[in-house]
């Protein structure tokens, strides 16, 4: 294509290049004060070149493409003029239509299919040249993700693996599969609204698609080989509760607006000793942190702590003096050096040592044949105990599952019980006093089943110490 542009330039280049529209007068345009522009700066090249007469040529050359499938210049003369010797005979069109006193005459809608162009299409140039047109990665959307989509399923389909499209497709048309049955079929079963097992009449793999089913772990036919658990896949922890209690708690019998006098009795009996249990724990740390007699400063500990300093100079003089009276003068002892008789008689002795520790272990060994019985009543023993506290073990992690855990900084604390005195029962409804909170019963219900954690309010905080100032007005008014 490049030697195409450069050889049609140097044709145009030429004297004897024909154009196939006359030259227009751009002088008219032209005649005034031209502004004057520094072409040494790159954003005025574009913005004040005068490319009038390049486009006006670019546009010759492609309207004589067009019309005559090359420049004149380069046709023959043949091929631009003929000789008109008369009428010429039109071969028959089998769709021409012969009107009264004309001759055949091609059809309307052939003319506008005729292609109006002599420019020949790009894939057929040259017989020996095939340009292909090749569409970026950047001219299709996705087009990189849908390569390496196709790469994969290539690579997994040599392995034997199916696309999940394909292994549902083929594990609903197999023989055991069960069909959906028709909404309009008078033979199907009764379908009862208000059962609490509501059986699901839809088509699973409908329900699978929708999200209104989860899907069944390794659940795979002889088709298909078994595959590992998808990453999307919900999994088991999160079925399982963080905690057995209910959403919503049943007040007791005793909290009711008219209750009978055990119940309301068995309630007050409660709330006293959940108050009894705070007032202990209330007393224990005041008894933890009071200070004991034993610590209490006397006259003889205030002395002995006022003279601290003053005699101790001379109690270690005379420690020091009763030292210097008790070593002996002369040069230190020296270690005897052994003989050889003494350092035979040892390794004599070790290996004695060495042969009644070996003696005593074979022993030991061949007493154990006679202790099977007491071996395997202890070990009977120890597995009873990792039994027994395996299952205090898992009583623990039942009772736990009703319990708050910790999940933070801050332990839960249960609520106060809602509970009246028997002078303030009310009777009816209409004099009742409403008591506690719904938001705060919902948030400490909240924290109970672990699903938050306990929270305390924010303490105020100010950022910027307040300045009292003392406004004029006042002050005249005082």
């Amino acid at each position: 294509m490049a030697a195409a542009r450069r050889h049609k330039r140097v044709a145009a280049s030429q004297p004897g290049f024909l154009r196939l529209k006359p030259d227009l007068d751009h002088s008219a345009s032209r005649i005034g004060h031209k502004k004057r522009v520094n072409k040494n700066k790159k954003k005025n090249w574009n913005k004040y070149s005068d490319i009038q007469d390049v486009e006006e040529f670019l546009e010759d050359v492609r309207l004589q493409e067009r019309a005559t499938g090359g420049l004149l210049s380069d046709k023959s003369d043949d091929g631009l003029f003929f000789v008109d010797v008369g009428e010429q005979k039109v071969r028959p069109d089998p769709g021409a239509v012969e009107k009264k006193g004309k001759g055949l005459k091609p059809l309307r809608i052939d003319l506008i299919l005729q292609p109006d162009s002599q420019v020949p299409p790009p894939k057929e140039l040259s017989s020996n040249l095939l340009i292909h047109v090749c569409i970026l990665a950047y001219q299709q959307p996705n087009a990189r993700k849908l390569r390496l989509m196709a790469q994969k399923a290539e690579k997994l389909a040599a392995m034997g693996v199916l696309p999940r499209r394909e292994r549902l497709l083929q594990r609903r048309r197999m023989p055991g599969s069960k069909k959906p049955v028709a909404n309009n079929d008078p033979a199907r079963a009764f379908y009862d609204l208000w059962r609490p097992d509501r059986p699901d009449t839809a088509d699973p793999y409908y329900l699978e698609q929708t999200k209104r089913r989860l899907v069944k772990k390794g659940v795979t036919s002889f088709l298909t080989p078994p595959t590992p658990t998808p990453c999307w896949q919900r999994p088991e922890k999160l079925n399982v509760k963080p905690s057995l209690l209910p959403a919503v708690e049943v007040a007791a019998p005793g909290a009711s607006y008219n209750p009978d006098f055990t119940s309301h009795q068995a309630l007050l009996l409660e709330a006293h000793e959940t108050e009894v249990a705070k007032l202990k724990a209330e007393e224990k740390l005041a008894r933890q942190l009071a200070v004991r007699k034993e610590d209490l400063a006397t006259e003889e500990s205030v002395f002995r702590e006022q003279v601290e300093g003053l005699i101790e100079e001379e109690e270690e003089k005379l420690e020091a003096e009763e030292d210097d009276e008790g070593t002996a003068v002369g040069p230190t002892a020296q270690t005897e050096k052994k003989t050889e008789k003494q350092r035979k008689r040892e390794k004599a002795d070790r290996v004695k040592e060495l042969q009644k520790k070996a003696e005593r272990k074979a022993i030991d060994s061949r007493q154990q044949l006679f202790q099977l019985r007491t071996i395997s009543a202890e070990l009977r023993r120890r597995e009873q105990q990792t039994s027994v506290r395996r299952t205090r073990r898992k009583d623990q992690q039942e009772r736990e599952k009703v319990q708050p855990r910790r999940l933070g900084k801050l332990r839960f604390q249960a609520p106060d019980l809602d509970v009246q005195l028997s002078d303030e029962l009310s009777g009816s409804l209409r004099t009742l006093k409403p008591e506690g909170s719904i938001l705060k019963d919902r948030f400490k219900s909240l924290q109970k089943r672990n699903l938050i954690e306990p929270r305390e309010r924010a303490k105020f905080k100010r950022k910027f110490k307040v300045k009292y100032v003392e406004k004029r007005e006042f002050r005249e008014i005082q």
